[in-house]
């Protein structure tokens, strides 16, 4: 059984880290260009802004099961399958690029608007303006957003397991639920717990770290 859950909790880790790095790789170019075409942007532009918008804001309302569901042709499409590990990559690593896009844009507005102008002003253009303030100056902001998102996916990899999606979450129903092996539905309780609390841990770190 401790190899079942080993073999359940690398798969989970795998889950985790594989849509982490792409909601990092997508969802900040996302949220930068939601923030360059708002109206608090560099190239305002309320109809693509509202457009995507909609589309982001759409996508994150629905449920995450209901989300696998309804990207289950995608998958097969991508992965070859709709079960297991990479199956399930493919919604969490969906779900955290938006999120991820719409915590960082809405940091984005947060920043001193003085900054912006400051390097309109010296004729900096879109790209360095983007690329030596706006990124620099939110980095502690993207750090703790990234350390959310990636919570999130744990949680939604857990969740997974109910449509075959692989790891500790599909382990807890189909022992520590269907056969009522409450020792072990416990102890992934308790894995996942660990797991959330060490990314919480190390996410305040570096943000703490990158603000010194």
């Amino acid at each position: 059984m401790i190899d079942l859950v080993l073999s359940s909790f690398w798969e989970t880790l795998g889950m985790v880290l594989a849509s982490a790095i792409v909601s990092v790789v997508a969802g900040i170019p996302l949220a930068v260009y939601l923030f360059v075409k708002s109206s608090y942007g560099l190239s305002p532009s309320r109809l693509t802004y509202g457009l995507l918008g909609f589309l982001v804001n759409g996508v994150r309302s629905i449920p995450y099961i209901i989300l696998m569901v309804l990207l289950m042709p995608m998958t097969r499409f991508l992965v070859g399958t709709t079960i297991g590990m990479w199956a399930a990559t493919v919604p969490l690593a969906i779900a955290g690029t938006l999120i991820l896009a719409r915590l960082c844009e809405d940091g984005f507005r947060q920043m001193d608007r003085g900054l912006i102008e400051f390097g309109e002003a010296y004729g900096a253009s879109h790209g360095q303006i983007i690329c030596r303030i706006i990124l620099p100056e939110s980095l502690p902001m993207i750090i703790s957003s990234i350390t959310t998102v990636i919570v999130s996916l744990v949680g939604f990899s857990a969740m997974a397991g109910a449509v075959g999606g692989g790891g500790l979450g599909d382990l807890a129903i189909r022992y520590g639920y269907q056969r009522y092996e409450l020792e072990l539905l416990a102890l992934i309780v308790i894995i996942l717990v660990v797991m959330v609390q060490s990314i919480q841990m190390i996410g305040d770190k570096l943000v703490n770290a990158v603000r010194k």
